[in-house]
């Protein structure tokens, strides 16, 4: 193998031009029912865009919150606690920020101070207006410089441009209300991941997104049915 290092005259390397660049923290966990979707877990410095469930993205953050990441929710004006502990979150390293606008310099500027502070930023773009593509730009080189994921929240079929990975939930039936009486306790749904590099292969699974605990856990398929004859 070609050598190129760059030695000092002891011998000892100085630059290894084959590690210039290749990050070498390790990837932020997921919770095993989201590991499909993300093999490797949360790679460091990455965008990762959320859209269409609000359980997807505590669920997201959730596994690498309980392994002692921080993480932020910028620009989310009424979050659970209680729902964001049952996806695992750790309230005591997850800081809230409801109204970015407020802050001095408005949502990039609250979002990308974030990114140089916490591990992960999940962060809802301002309603009726878009951004500007070099503030879009200026934030994932500000995650990929910190080490950081930042997770933008969408909604409809809003895209973020240069995402690295997209993972999209489509909404299915709510169960745990029997004959109109009782409370909504868990919902099955679709949840597909695409984007870039080798993630461009899309892939999707089903999940209870909540479950009955208020978890995550994949959706097991039922079994055919088999009609025998006679």
């Amino acid at each position: 193998m070609l050598d190129v290092a760059i030695r000092r005259p002891d011998g000892s390397t100085a630059v290894d031009w084959q590690h210039v660049g290749v990050r070498t923290a390790p990837p932020l966990p997921v919770a095993s029912a989201l590991e499909s979707l993300l093999p490797g877990g949360l790679r460091r410095g990455s965008t990762v865009s959320v859209s269409g469930s609000m359980s997807l993205l505590l669920a997201l953050v959730g596994a690498a919150s309980a392994d002692g990441a921080w993480c932020a929710l910028v620009g989310f004006p009424r979050i659970s606690a209680e729902a964001a502990s049952g996806y695992g979150a750790d309230l005591r390293r997850l800081a809230l920020v409801p109204a970015p606008d407020a802050v001095a310099g408005g949502w990039v500027t609250a979002v990308g101070a974030l990114l140089d502070a916490v591990d992960i930023v999940a962060a809802r773009p301002p309603r009726g207006r878009g951004l500007v593509p070099g503030d879009v730009r200026r934030l994932a080189a500000r995650a990929r410089s910190k080490d950081a994921v930042l997770v933008p929240f969408l909604s409809g079929d809003a895209t973020w441009p240069g995402a690295d990975v997209r993972l999209l939930a489509r909404a299915g039936a709510w169960s745990g209300a029997a004959d109109g009486d009782g409370r909504l306790r868990s919902r099955q749904v679709e949840v597909t991941a695409s984007g870039r590099g080798q993630a461009a292969r899309p892939r999707s699974t089903r999940l209870w997104l909540p479950d009955g605990d208020g978890s995550v856990r994949t959706a097991t398929p039922l079994a055919p049915v088999v009609e025998l004859a006679g």
